[in-house]
C-alpha cells in the first residue's frame, strides 16, 4: 500500500469510529486460573502464555479499531486460544475419566441480552463459534451433546475427530490422577478461556470456552457456558468471563451477581468482583474472574496463586501476567 493508500484507510477508520460516536475500547482476557508456581514454570513456559495471550490481544485491538463488534472480537480472540495446546479449550482440553473430550462455551451480547451456549460437545472445532451460532441463529439459549453437534453442522461450523483434541500433557495429568486416586486440584483445571470487550459502539460482550475439569465423570458440566454463572453481559453494567471450580461460580450465580452488585449497590467493576471473589473464598472455592465496565475499566481478579490474564485499552494502556 503506497502512502497515499494508508493515510486514505487511516483517515477513513477515524471517520468510522467519530460517525460511531466513540472512540474508546478495551479488552481483556483470561486463560485460567490456579495453582502456579513461579519458580517451577520454566521461563520458556512463561514466554511461550505470555506470547499466545499477546496475539490474541494484538488481534482483538486490530479488529476494535476498525469498528468490528464485541461480539465478532470474543470470538476471534478465543479462537486463537481455543487452537492453543497452552489452554484447556478446545486443542489441548483436558480428559474425562473416560479418555474423552468434552468441550462447553458461552457467549453473550451487552446490548440485547441475547445469549447461545453449548456443552458436552465432542467434535466441534470451535465451542465458541458454535454458541455464537445458537445465539444468533436458533430461537433457544443453551444446547448439549449430539444436539449441539447436529446443529454446528447444519451452520457449516467445522467438525473434527475427538483425537484432535487430545494432547499428551494432558492425557499424563488424567493418569496421574487415576493412578494416584485423588481428589481433582485446581492445577488440573487451568486453562479455561475468556475474554470480555467493550466495543466502538459502546456494546459489550463476554465470552467463555472451556474442558472443564480433568478426570469428570457423568457428563458433569461447569459454570463456563452457563449464563449468569461463568458468563454474562450487559450494557447497563458490565461483561463477565470466569474460571476456577465451577460448581462454586453455579451456586453463586457468580457473573450475573457482579452485574447486579453494580447495578443495585452502585459498585464499581473492580470492586463488585472482588466481593464476589470473597464470597467463593467464603464457600472454599478458587478461581478467578475478568469483567469490564461500559466505560472500559478492567477488573482481573482472583484468589490463587496466578491467573493467566491481559487487558489492553484504547489509550495503549495494556498488561500481559501470570503471577499475583
Amino acid at each position: 500500500m503506497n502512502i497515499k493508500g494508508f493515510l486514505f484507510t487511516t483517515v477513513l477508520s477515524v471517520l468510522i469510529l467519530f460517525a460511531n460516536g466513540q472512540t474508546k475500547y478495551a479488552i481483556v482476557i483470561h486463560g485460567g486460573a490456579g495453582v502456579m508456581s513461579e519458580e517451577k514454570m520454566s521461563t520458556e513456559q512463561q514466554s511461550a502464555y505470555k506470547s499466545k495471550l499477546n496475539e490474541a490481544l494484538e488481534l482483538g485491538n486490530k479488529m476494535l479499531k476498525e469498528g468490528a463488534t464485541a461480539v465478532d472480537v470474543v470470538v476471534k480472540v478465543i479462537n486463537i486460544l481455543e487452537d492453543s495446546p497452552l489452554f484447556n479449550a478446545g486443542k489441548g482440553a483436558v480428559f474425562t475419566n473416560d479418555e474423552k473430550v468434552e468441550l462447553d462455551a458461552s457467549i453473550m451480547e451487552g446490548k440485547t441480552l441475547n445469549a447461545g451456549a453449548v456443552a458436552g460437545v465432542q467434535d466441534i472445532k470451535n465451542p465458541i463459534n458454535a454458541a455464537r451460532e445458537v445465539m444468533y441463529n436458533s430461537e433457544h439459549v443453551f444446547l448439549s451433546g449430539k444436539g449441539a453437534s447436529e446443529f454446528a453442522k447444519k451452520q457449516g461450523l467445522e467438525i473434527v475427530p475427538n483425537k484432535y483434541f487430545y494432547t499428551d500433557s494432558r492425557y499424563e495429568s488424567l493418569m496421574q490422577l487415576k493412578k494416584q486416586e485423588r481428589e481433582r486440584t485446581q492445577k488440573d483445571n487451568t486453562g479455561t478461556v475468556g475474554c470480555a470487550v467493550l466495543d466502538t459502539h459502546g456494546n459489550l460482550a463476554a465470552g467463555t470456552s472451556t474442558g472443564g475439569m480433568t478426570n469428570k465423570k457423568y457428563g458433569r458440566i461447569g459454570d463456563a457456558p452457563i449464563i449468569g454463572a461463568g458468563t454474562y453481559a450487559n450494557n447497563k453494567t458490565c461483561a463477565v468471563s470466569c474460571t476456577g471450580h465451577g460448581e462454586y461460580y453455579i451456586r453463586l450465580g457468580f457473573a450475573r451477581d457482579i452485574s447486579a452488585l453494580m447495578e443495585y449497590k452502585n459498585m464499581d467493576v473492580k470492586t463488585a468482583c472482588r466481593e464476589e471473589i470473597g464470597k467463593l473464598s467464603e464457600l472454599g472455592g478458587t478461581g478467578g474472574v475478568i469483567a469490564i465496565d461500559a466505560n472500559g475499566n478492567i477488573a482481573m481478579e482472583f484468589n490463587t496463586s496466578g491467573m493467566f490474564r491481559a487487558y489492553l485499552k484504547s489509550d495503549g494502556e495494556k498488561e500481559i501476567a501470570i503471577f499475583k
